[in-house]
């Protein structure tokens, strides 16, 4: 049975402006590395097999920080990129209402649907339990797209709970289903002084 850590990204300046990242390729800040680090630091003593990230560089150096510490290397796989947001992209809320109003979440701005999502996001875990049918996998991601795939794989699980920024949820496929066994952990956060 595969073994899934999804993990958060670390944070981005965009990030703590609550501006629109999608697919745009934002950085991570100097609080976004030592994230990164610290949950290397907890994840190194653990057993994984294989890191995979987004081919985004904030999630890809997430996980090549994470990976360094285990001794592997990152595989990237552009399916678990952050949503598509269209023409909302490097907007912040102020600005979406300024340009299309208070209801510009009901226009089509070319923002990628759920079902988009969903789609690729399922096809990059499927493909990733056959190639690692007995392995402990970790998938450095971002926010929308391990939020919109989480409630799909344990929908028996609340995964209302904003994802945490490095945060780690791991789940295990028994036969057709997941469990759940740890949902958006943030404890080697606890030393840092964010």
């Amino acid at each position: 049975m595969t073994t899934i850590g999804f993990v958060r990204h670390g944070i981005t300046d965009w990030n703590i402006e609550r501006r629109a990242q999608g697919q745009t390729d934002i950085p991570l800040n100097e609080t976004g590395r030592a994230q990164a680090r610290a949950l290397a630091a907890r994840l190194k003593n653990e057993r994984w097999d294989a890191v995979y990230a987004s081919d985004l560089s904030r999630a890809r150096e997430t996980a090549e920080t994470i990976a360094a510490a285990l001794g592997l290397t990152v595989r990237v796989d552009p399916r678990l990129r952050e949503i598509h947001c269209g023409q909302i992209e490097g907007t912040i809320e102020e600005d979406r209402v300024l340009r299309w109003g208070y209801d510009w979440a009901s226009l089509d701005l070319g923002i990628e649907t759920d079902d988009s999502m969903i789609a690729r996001g399922m096809e990059a875990v499927m493909d990733i339990c056959a190639s690692h049918p007995e392995d402990r996998v970790l998938v450095v991601s971002h926010g929308a797209l391990i939020g919109t795939l989480l409630p799909v794989l344990i929908p028996h699980t609340d995964t209302s709970e904003h994802l945490h920024n490095t945060s780690i949820t791991v789940i295990r496929k028994i036969e057709e289903s997941w469990e759940c066994g740890l949902f958006n952990c943030v404890k080697h956060l606890e030393q840092l002084a964010i």
